[in-house]
Order: C-alpha cells, then structure tokens, then sequence
C-alpha cells in the first residue's frame, strides 16, 4: 500500500525495493507528526514540537562510516581518511537490509540538498522512522508539491536503524554502519537512531560531487547584511564552535547555520533548515533559537521533560550534552527566503581553544587562511561524537574531516583561490577558553565575540591598530570597542605568565608536526606562513 504524491515512474519498487509494507511517499509535517506520536516514537510537546530520544546513539559514529571502493572514486578518494568498503560487502549489505525491511512500513522523502537550481542535488530519503522523515524535511530543501510529480532522485538513502550489520559478512567494524556508494548512488545506515547521520551523509555527497565542478563546499553556517546580500559572511566550524548561535544575529539575514556552498556567482545553503545544540539554551541569550523548541514540528532529540508540564529541561544533559532541535529556516524570523548569497566579504574560522591559547580574534593572510583551514584546530565538544565526555583538542581538517571524502589539499587551495578572487577578509576566531586551560580557565565571553564579530563584519576592525601574535604571526588587534583590552592579549588573562608561553609553544609545535602532513602538496606563500 502505498500513500502520497510520488512520481508515478519512481516508485520504491522501481528502484528494487520491493515487499514494504506500508510506504509513505512524502507526507507534509502534520502527518508526519501524526504518524511519529501514534507510533510511538516520541511525545507531542509544547506547541506541536515533537520530543524524541535516539537511543544508544546520541551522536555520529565516524568510526563506522564507509566509502564503498570502486574504480570510478578509487584515485579521487582521501582513503587515509575514509574507510574503504569493499563493492561485494557493500552488495551484502544492501541485499540483507532489503530483505529485512520485507513486511515493515517506511516513509519516503525525496528533497534538493542545495538552494542554487544550477548545483543542488536531488535527494530520496527513505526511513524506517516517521520522525526521521520529519526530520530530513527541516534539514533539505523542498521541491514544490507539483515538482514532485517529475522528481527523480539522484541519490538515495536508505535508514533502518533496526537493522544489524554483520562485521565479518559486511565489511564493517560493529553492527553500526553508515555506507557510501558514489558509483551506485545510495547510502545505507544501519543501527543507530540519530538522525545527524542523514544530514552529514547528503553532505559528504556534495563535499565530493561539487569540488568536481569548482564549487567549494564548506562546513559553515552563513549571513549577510539586511537588504544586502553582496555583504556575506561565512563561518567555518565544528559543532560547538558557536556555528548557529553567531550566524543567527538579529541584525544580519541568515543564509543557514551548517553546510553551504561557493560558486562563481555566491554563496548557497545546502539545507532548508537547522540543527541547534539546546543545552544550556537560554531564551535571554538566543531568543530566536529558543522559541523554535516550542513551535509546531520542531524535532527535540534527547532533551528530558516535565511529564506533566512538558517544559524542556535545557541544563539536564543527563542522556547526552549533544542534545538538539531541529527546525525549518522560517522558524528564524531574519531568515533568508531563497537561502543564497554574494560572494563572501568576510571569512570567518571559529575555533574552540581548550588550551585557552589563542586571542579571541586574529586577522588571516590568505595563505594563513589556507593554513587554519587545512590544520582545522579545535575542540571537539562533548556528545557530538560517541566517546567523547569533555573538551577534546583536536586537528579536524577542513573543520570538517569526518564529511571529507576528498584530499584536504582539494578544499584548501579551492578556498585561497575564491578568497582572492572576492578579496575577502579573513579571521581567525577563538570562542573556547581563555585566562587559562579547559578546567582552569573560562569560557569565551560570548559578548565578547559578538562585539569583535560585529566589528569585522562592519569593516570598523580594519581600521584598527593591530600587533604580530609571537606564536602564529597573524594580527591581532590591540584595542576594540565593548572588549576588554586585556582579553584581546591571551598571555595577560593568565596568572602564571609562564604557563601560558608553555602552554602556546605545546600547541605551536602541535600545529606544525600535524601540518607536515600537507606540506608536499602546499605552494611557497603556505608553507611560509604555517608558523610565525
């Protein structure tokens, strides 16, 4: 039995998944919600927003994601960085999930995954669980009811979280497994409810397909200037970094919080909506985003709640400190309504410092750029990943290596041309500690960096007096208005000088013996500028 609009020639079945039971062909939100709640798959919260756990897995699972090795990818894949798949396991895989789904009832989604016409991806989503649709809805684009008719997916996923790989039968490393087969164009995820795996694998799609076409993809959220969309701004980032909560500034038009892309006319989201950590969310510090948690669809994954009340508990990371909501871009009242861009005026590379080492803000050559950006020092926040309990300091290539499927040197050099081409300013910003280490110092004041964001961003930093950092040799502004002088000198916020130059020569020569790795592929001007 089949139920919604479809494209009558792209049917499951003409795809050769055959023997469902019930398939649900792309459901508005309402009847998504409705079909997740009788379910029993979550509870219906305050305003409609739908409550939902995710069970053992309340992060990605990196270590089980698979990029299927076949000739046509065999010399374009960082193999170094994703695990190969043999071709007959991943035949295996695919033919025992299809005969497990035999008998049970799905939802189908077919979605864009971008927001430029000329380089989105056309996207089928097919999920075991009703909210996993409701999901992928917020997260991609939708095509207009009548566009459905005539779609035809490019690539499909297909997500049975009830689903039990077999390691030795599979070629893979638990009963998790995430697997990506450019040459037959799917996604198979098995074992694991969270629904970030969905989003990150469309992603790691794009990150391969449009490099292809000189279009830079990027693990950034963007914004641009009310009225002027030639004023953008984009900021690269791992989850925690501050991504979501920067780019949703009130004065500014919000492009998307996540993944975009950089062609030769600007910038576009790849995504229809966002995907905000809500711990310690406070409706004082991020009015917009707090709202979302109580409208009409709203995902809310891993948050507890008062039975009765159903008021969210936004301190309570009793489940996990990477709970989330997940929600549509018009949620955001300053959103964007066609999602795209100009060309980046402002680059922006926001780092979590657990080693509280580095200034709140820094100005980056292009070269410099390119060197932060392939080093992708940060820290990995708590939840995020499976394993991962405190601050991680870590080398994420491309701030993004986990969704990376080619070599960093691909995105790097992509970057430095479009950054010159648009003449773009470049920053560096730190919004992890300060004063001192994780455990002795503090946090980032998040006024702070909102106050330096909102000088780069109008041009005012530009003009001010900067200083050479010792340690990195990019430039640092000695005073800024609304920041207090000394923040803007890491070594003065610690009490024990020495410590810290300890502490920034440790993440000095952590810099350099993690760069080496690129140095045979990196022009003179890079090389250059990797140290001081």
């Amino acid at each position: 039995m089949t139920n919604g609009r479809v494209n009558p020639s792209h049917r499951l079945e003409d795809q050769g998944i055959a023997g469902l039971g019930n398939v649900y062909y792309n459901y508005l939100e309402p009847a998504l919600v409705e079909a997740a709640v009788k379910r029993g798959e979550g509870t219906l919260g305050k305003g409609g927003a739908f409550y939902c756990t995710t069970g053992a897995h309340t992060g990605r699972s990196p270590k089980d994601k698979f990029v299927v090795r076949t000739a046509s990818v065999e010399d374009t894949i960082w193999w170094e960085n994703n695990k190969p798949m043999a071709p007959d396991a991943f035949d295996r895989l695919h033919a025992d999930m299809l005969a497990h789904m035999k008998g049970r009832d799905y939802f189908v989604q077919d979605l864009y995954a971008g927001a430029d016409p000329e380089h989105r991806l056309d996207v089928r989503v097919i999920t075991e669980l009703a909210w996993h649709g409701l999901f992928t809805r917020h997260m991609l684009r939708r095509p207009a009811r009548e566009e459905l008719n005539d779609f035809v997916p490019e690539f499909t996923i297909i997500n049975c979280p009830s689903f039990r790989a077999d390691p030795a039968r599979h070629g893979c490393r638990t009963e998790t497994v995430i697997a990506l087969n450019f040459e037959r164009k799917l996604i198979l995820i098995g074992n694991t409810a969270y629904a970030g795996e969905n989003k990150k694998g469309v992603f790691t799609l794009l990150n391969y397909i449009l490099p292809g076409k000189g279009v830079m993809a990027m693990h950034c959220s963007a914004n641009h200037a009310i009225g002027n969309p030639d004023d953008t701004a984009v900021f690269f980032g791992l989850s925690g970094t501050g991504k979501t909560t920067l780019s949703a500034d009130p004065s500014r038009t919000l492009i998307g919080d996540d993944e975009h892309g950089w062609s030769d006319t600007g910038t576009f989201n790849f995504e229809g909506g966002c995907y905000a950590k809500t711990i310690n969310l406070s409706k004082e510090a991020e009015p917009e985003i707090y709202a979302t948690c109580s409208m009409f669809g709203t995902v809310i994954e891993n948050m507890t709640f008062d039975a009765e009340t159903l008021e969210l508990d936004f301190e309570d990371n009793s489940i996990t400190d990477n709970m989330r909501c997940a929600y549509p871009l018009p949620y955001i009242s300053n959103a964007s309504e066609s999602s795209l861009g100009g060309l980046p005026k402002n680059v922006i590379m926001l780092t979590c410092d657990a080693y509280g080492v580095l200034p709140p803000i820094a100005r980056l050559t292009p070269a410099q750029a390119m060197y932060h950006f392939l080093s992708g020092f940060t820290s990995k926040t708590p939840g995020t990943e499976v394993g991962v309990t405190e601050p991680t300091p870590t080398f994420s290539t491309c701030f993004g290596a986990p969704f990376m499927p080619r070599r960093p040197e691909v995105y790097g050099k992509l970057l430095q041309a479009r950054i010159r081409e648009a003449g773009a300013s470049c920053w560096l910003v730190n919004t992890g500690w300060t004063g001192g280490a994780y455990g002795a110092g503090k946090r980032m004041p998040i006024r702070a960096t909102r106050a330096l964001l909102t000088a780069a961003l109008d041009g005012s930093l530009n003009k001010a007096t900067f200083r050479r950092d010792p340690n990195f040799g990019f430039e640092v502004p000695v005073t800024a208005n609304d920041v207090d002088t000394k923040l803007l000198d890491p070594r003065q916020t610690w009490a024990d000088k020495a410590a810290y130059d300890a502490q920034a020569k440790k993440l000095v020569n952590m810099f350099a013996d993690n760069f080496a790795q690129y140095v045979p592929f990196i022009d003179d001007d890079v090389r250059a500028a990797a140290i001081g």
